[in-house]
């Protein structure tokens, strides 16, 4: 999937993130998330996954934006 595929639920051009390059939580179409962030070396993760970190103001904006 490309990003123009998912919608993005921060960052929507509120001044803090305008390059696409900042964290950020998006939601796909079958209703599960994908999250953008700084790569987290806290432990290694199993094989085929990954681990990033975002601020938690990141989080409130997407639950905001959920409207939960």
């Amino acid at each position: 999937m490309t990003r123009e595929e998912l919608t993005r639920l921060t960052g929507n051009g509120n001044g803090n993130c305008g390059k696409d390059d900042c964290p950020n939580v998006y939601r796909t179409e079958s209703g599960s998330f994908v999250v953008q962030g700084d790569v987290s070396n806290a432990f290694t993760p199993p094989d085929g996954e990954g681990l990033v970190e975002i601020p938690e103001h990141i989080l409130r904006e997407a639950v905001r934006a959920l409207g939960w």
